[in-house]
């Protein structure tokens, strides 16, 4: 195979790999299927070890494929930068970042203006969720994540913490009381959040003596999104503990209140995550160093949003 035929099948076998499909990918490409089936195979040949598995329904990436993706990615996203390096050309095409909406919202949206101005020839797609989001085979650039991560093969970088509090609605508080102490909470209940990462539902968390007290407390619901869980609480489904910033204007126009205000909720670690540290696009390096110089400039801890 041929230099140019190479990056040619690098090129079809990075869009099957994003698409999960030999006839989605050949769509982009406005190429005959045919072609990228032997493209790949070609590839699978050469490499000496199988890059995909092919269902009738779904294309998905076998451990070697995951590798040989990450690698192809860099390489013709350098290639399609550097043809412009002469130009002093700025990083250009398309960035996806992964991140929760509410976070985006308060802390990256009202700057992103700035990042978007130095860099005008970046193409910025955030996708937002609280799922767990596999970044390489989904093609994600950077994930920022909230909360404690699992093991992860990934680069980790440490963004700041975010004050969490502890919340009821009036309903529920006027039905079973407010506690005024944590031995109270025996007799109350939480709304359950399931975290997919940690593959567990999360007990409220309290700082007693200088040690972490952890409440498992019955539920009537179970949740996995951020949005649901403040709802449930809002119905007086139950106690919460959120980030503070999210819900300001809850607790000031009375749906939600403050309670057990003497007992300190954990700050929760806020974290970029990209999938190497030698292989980064110009692209990729352009938003990492901006968003770490971001929360420098304004620590998590010292604003409730800009």
């Amino acid at each position: 195979m041929s230099p140019m035929d190479k990056l040619n099948a690098m090129s079809a076998f990075v869009q099957v790999a994003e698409q999960r499909s030999f006839t989605k990918a050949a769509q982009l490409l406005n190429l005959p299927r045919s072609t990228l089936t032997d493209a790949i195979k070609q590839l699978e040949t050469e490499l000496n070890t199988r890059l995909l598995f092919r269902t009738t329904r779904q294309v998905s990436l076998t451990d070697e494929g995951n590798i040989y993706y990450q690698r192809c990615k860099y390489i013709l996203g350098y290639i399609d930068e550097s043809d412009h390096d002469f130009l002093h050309a700025k990083p250009k095409g398309v960035l996806k970042i992964e991140v929760h909406g509410m976070f985006a919202a308060h802390f990256i949206m009202p700057k992103l203006h700035l990042f978007l101005a130095e860099y005008p020839e970046i193409q910025l797609q955030l996708t937002e969720g609280d799922r767990y989001v596999d970044v390489i085979k989904e093609g994600i650039d950077c994930v920022i994540r909230i909360g404690h991560l699992n093991h992860s093969e990934l680069v980790v970088r440490h963004l700041g913490d975010i004050q969490q509090v502890t919340l009821a609605s009036p309903q529920y508080l006027e039905k079973y009381g407010t506690p005024k102490s944590l031995n109270d909470l025996k007799q109350h209940f939480m709304v359950g959040f399931y975290s997919t990462a940690r593959q567990k539902t999360l007990p409220l968390e309290f700082l007693v003596n200088d040690q972490w007290k952890m409440y498992d407390l019955a539920s009537f619901i179970q949740v996995n999104g951020a949005h649901s869980y403040s709802a449930a609480a809002e119905q007086g489904f139950g106690i919460i503990q959120v980030p503070r910033y999210g819900h300001i204007k809850e607790i000031e126009n009375g749906q939600l209140r403050q309670i057990l205000k003497q007992y300190q909720a954990p700050f929760l670690p806020v974290s970029l995550l990209y999938p190497s540290k030698t292989l980064v696009t110009p692209r990729q390096r352009a938003f990492i160093e901006w968003i770490v110089q971001l929360f420098k400039d304004h620590p998590l801890k010292e604003v409730k949003s800009f």
